[in-house]
C-alpha cells in the first residue's frame, strides 16, 4: 500500500542556465555520433573522446544543479546554527531551493527572498517559488519581493542572516556587484551572517571588497561541468556596534 506522503507534490527547482546543458549535452552527442562515421580512424577516436568528455560534464552540470547544490545547502544551514525565530533574506532566490530549506529551520521565522525573474533558470517565477513553498510545507514562513539586488527595498539591520546561491556574479558590472553585497550588509544585523557561494573569481573580490569574509572551496559536489565553474562560499559576521553606539 502507498504511503499518502509519496501522493504529495514534492519541490522543484529546476535547472540553472539551462541552455547551457542542453548545448553541450548536444555537442557532446553530436561528436559521439559524427566518432561512429569515422571509426577506427585516429580521428573517430579522437571525436569519440571529445564527445564523452563533454557528457561527462554534462553529467556533473545536472548533477549539481538537480542535487550536489541542494545536498550542500542542506549543510550548510545547518552550519549556520539558525534557533528557529531569525528573519532570512535569500538573495536571487529563484524557485526557492535555500528559501524554503531555510523555511524548514525557521518554525518561528521567516524568510524572506528577492529575485527579478529572469530565464537564468527554469521556470522561474514568484507563483512556482511559493508553489514549492506550499508543496514543503512552509507556505507560511515564505515571502517573496520581486526587487534589484542593488537597491534593497528593506530597512538596515532587518535580517538575521543573508545568504545567496550562485546569483550575485549575474550581475553585469563589478561596481553593481559590489552595490550587491553593500546592500546585503546594510540590511543584515550587527552579529548576522552573510554566507554567499558563487564562483571564485567574483566571491575574491567581494572579500577585497568589504576586506573582510573567509573563503571556501566547496569541491566537485557544487561543479557546474568541472573544476573551471568550481563553486566558493564566502562568509563574513557583521560587527557589532561598538557600546553606546546605534547600528547603522
Amino acid at each position: 500500500m502507498s504511503n499518502p506522503h509519496d501522493l504529495l507534490p514534492r519541490p522543484r527547482y529546476g535547472v540553472d542556465a539551462p541552455a547551457f546543458p542542453a548545448l553541450t549535452g548536444a555537442v557532446g552527442v553530436a561528436c559521439c555520433l559524427a566518432a561512429t562515421r569515422w571509426r577506427p580512424s585516429r580521428r573517430g577516436r579522437a571525436t569519440a573522446a571529445i564527445g564523452a568528455a563533454v557528457l561527462a560534464s554534462t553529467g556533473v552540470y545536472l548533477h549539481t544543479t538537480l542535487r550536489g547544490k541542494l545536498r550542500f545547502w542542506e549543510r550548510e544551514l545547518d552550519r549556520i546554527g539558525l534557533k528557529g525565530g531569525e528573519q532570512l533574506l535569500d538573495l536571487g532566490c529563484g524557485r526557492g531551493m535555500v528559501l524554503i530549506e531555510a523555511a524548514t529551520r525557521l518554525p518561528k521565522g521567516r524568510a524572506h527572498g528577492v529575485d527579478l525573474w529572469t530565464g537564468d533558470q527554469s521556470g522561474n517565477s514568484p507563483e512556482a517559488t511559493l508553489a514549492n513553498g506550499a508543496a514543503a510545507g512552509v507556505a507560511g514562513r515564505v515571502e517573496v519581493h520581486t526587487a534589484d539586488m542593488t537597491e534593497l527595498p528593506f530597512e538596515d539591520a532587518s535580517f538575521d542572516v543573508v545568504t545567496s546561491a550562485m546569483a550575485i556574479h549575474n550581475i553585469p558590472s563589478r561596481e553593481a556587484r559590489r552595490s550587491a553585497v553593500d546592500e546585503a550588509m546594510r540590511v543584515l544585523r550587527p552579529g548576522g551572517q552573510l554566507v554567499l557561494a558563487d564562483l571564485w573569481w567574483a566571491l575574491k573580490d567581494y572579500t577585497a571588497h568589504l576586506g573582510q569574509g573567509t573563503l571556501r572551496p566547496l569541491g566537485p559536489g557544487y561543479w557546474y561541468g568541472g573544476p573551471w565553474f568550481a563553486v566558493t562560499l564566502f562568509r563574513v559576521v557583521k560587527e557589532s556596534a561598538p557600546t553606546g553606539e546605534e547600528p547603522c
